[in-house]
C-alpha cells in the first residue's frame, strides 16, 4: 500500500526543486483552493531548504505569502461572481473531493458573520477557514483592497511560523505537524496581544482624563 502523505510529501520535494520559489507560490495557491494539500507538508519542508541554503528565508516568506494572495483571491473572486447558492451548489457536486462540505462553509459564514473583515486576517491561523473564509467575503462584497492586505498579513504571519519551524527542525521538519495546534493557538495569542496593544497605544487618552479646575 502507498502513503498518500508520503506522496504528497514527495510531489511536493519534486515541484519545489524543479521550480524553486515558483514552486512554492505555484503550491500554497493550489493548497489556498484545495484544503486537501496540507500546508504542513509544503512550508517546513522548504523552511528546512533554506536552512540547507537553497533558498533565502525572507524571500521564500514572500513566495508563499504571494501564493496565499493568489489562491485567496481565486475563492474570493469565484464567490464575488456566482454568489453564494451557486458556491453551495458546487459543494454539494464536488466537495467530497476536496474534503469539504456544507458544515465547513457554514463555520467559514459564522466566522466572517461574527467577527467581520477582521476574521480574513484571524482566520488565516485556522484549519480549513484558512481557506473557505475567502468564499463569504467574495459573496458579501467585501472590498478587495481590505481583502488582500488582511490575506497578506494573515498568510505571513502563518506562512513564517510554519517556514521558520522547518528551518529551525531541519531534518526533523516533518514533526512540525505534530506542532500544529499549539502553534495556532501561540500565533492567535501574540496576534491578538500584539493588536490590543497598538490599539491601547493610539487611544485618545486625552479625552479620558478629568477636567481640571480654572
Amino acid at each position: 500500500m502507498t502513503n498518500p502523505l508520503g506522496d504528497i510529501v514527495q510531489w511536493v520535494t519534486d515541484v519545489i526543486d524543479a521550480l524553486g520559489y515558483g514552486g512554492v507560490v505555484f503550491l500554497i495557491a493550489l493548497e489556498n483552493v484545495f484544503p486537501p494539500i496540507p500546508s504542513e507538508a509544503i512550508l517546513p519542508l522548504a523552511g528546512f531548504q533554506a536552512g540547507q541554503g537553497n533558498f533565502a528565508l525572507p524571500v521564500l516568506v514572500l513566495a508563499a505569502t504571494v501564493g496565499s494572495v493568489i489562491g485567496a483571491l481565486i475563492l474570493y473572486g469565484v464567490a464575488h461572481a456566482i454568489g453564494e447558492r451557486r458556491v453551495r451548489a458546487l459543494v454539494d457536486r464536488f466537495g467530497r473531493w476536496l474534503t469539504i462540505g456544507q458544515d465547513d462553509i457554514d463555520r467559514a459564514e459564522r466566522w466572517f458573520d461574527r467577527h467581520g473583515r477582521s476574521v480574513v486576517f484571524f482566520g488565516r491561523l485556522v484549519p480549513i477557514v484558512r481557506s473557505l473564509v475567502s468564499l463569504p467575503a467574495g459573496w458579501r462584497r467585501m472590498p478587495l483592497g481590505q481583502f488582500v492586505l488582511y490575506t497578506a498579513l494573515g498568510s505571513t504571519i502563518w506562512n513564517g511560523a510554519l517556514i521558520g519551524l522547518g528551518w529551525v527542525l531541519g531534518d526533523r521538519w516533518e514533526q512540525v505537524g505534530g506542532y500544529v495546534s499549539q502553534l495556532q493557538n501561540l500565533v492567535i495569542v501574540v496576534v491578538v496581544a500584539a493588536v490590543a496593544w497598538f490599539l491601547w497605544k493610539r487611544r485618545p487618552w486625552e479625552q479620558w482624563r478629568a477636567p481640571t479646575g480654572s
